[in-house]
């Protein structure tokens, strides 16, 4: 379905954008996997999405706080892939804290990594697309850009912000072969939430499981995670021609999480 299109996923070394990363492998993309963690251990995530799936796939250590280093990571991967179809923004951090108290830095931080840096790629992207009359960009928002929870104001601005970008570039882009769009996804089993779990179990003398319950029922009504599978199914969905039409949304997949 993606064979000959050639797609740049943020942080995508690890957790969700890996497992994105490894679905548009799975349909034939061409990837730029981007991200921190040990050298080898990236290397060896590279090269077994290249033999398992017969494409192309090279690496950028782009920082995302630095946007003349995301401006290299675009034209790096239009020199190793050919070009670039589709943009996947998924890089993010996490901090949690009261507002009163929110350390200014780690403020700074994630709005530039979860917003600022959504931006820099888009706008060195988007020439890309344009010349080649074909694009899509997919913003990986959070529940948290479509609802609040609290100690987590940076988080939920920047998500917010996200899909407010994202329905600009769907206006600007609306007549082109380009779409943008936002997944919100709830509760990933992530290597952040499973520390929330076990913090849960070891406070309250439960067992990971009881604790992992826990933790989905403060949100999650289907009381199950979110699989980065089941969202980078949702974003290949979107690279698809029955999705062209779909142009700024803010998707959930949140079991629930949003509905109530």
């Amino acid at each position: 379905m993606l064979k000959g299109r050639s797609a740049v996923v943020t942080g995508s070394t690890s957790g969700i954008g890996l497992g994105i990363a490894e679905v548009l492998a799975m349909h034939g993309a061409d990837l730029m996997l981007n991200g921190l963690g040990d050298c080898a251990e990236i290397e060896r995530v590279r090269q077994s999405l290249a033999e398992s799936y017969g494409v192309l796939v090279s690496y950028s250590a782009a920082d995302m706080l630095k946007p003349a280093e995301i401006d290299g990571m675009i034209e790096q991967a239009t020199r190793d892939l050919g070009g670039v179809d589709i943009l996947v923004n998924n890089a993010g951090i996490q901090h949690t804290a009261p507002v009163r108290g929110f350390p200014v830095e780690r403020w700074g931080a994630i709005i530039a990594i979860n917003l600022s840096a959504a931006f820099y790629a888009t706008r060195a992207v988007l020439p890309h697309m344009e010349s080649r009359g074909w694009g899509r960009i997919i913003n990986i928002a959070s529940a948290h850009g479509l609802v609040a929870s609290v100690h987590e104001s940076a988080c939920v601005a920047a998500k917010h912000g996200l899909i407010g970008l994202t329905k600009v570039v769907a206006l600007e882009t609306a007549t082109t072969g380009i779409t943008c769009n936002a997944i919100c996804p709830g509760w990933v089993l992530t290597h952040r939430v499973q520390k929330q779990i076990d913090d849960i179990a070891a406070r309250e003398a439960l067992s990971i499981a009881a604790a992992a319950q826990e933790l989905l029922g403060y949100k999650q009504p289907s009381l199950e995670f979110v699989t980065p599978g089941q969202i980078g199914a949702l974003a290949v969905f979107l690279c698809s021609d029955a999705a062209a039409q779909i142009r700024g949304a803010a998707l959930p997949v949140d079991g629930g999480w949003t509905a109530q």
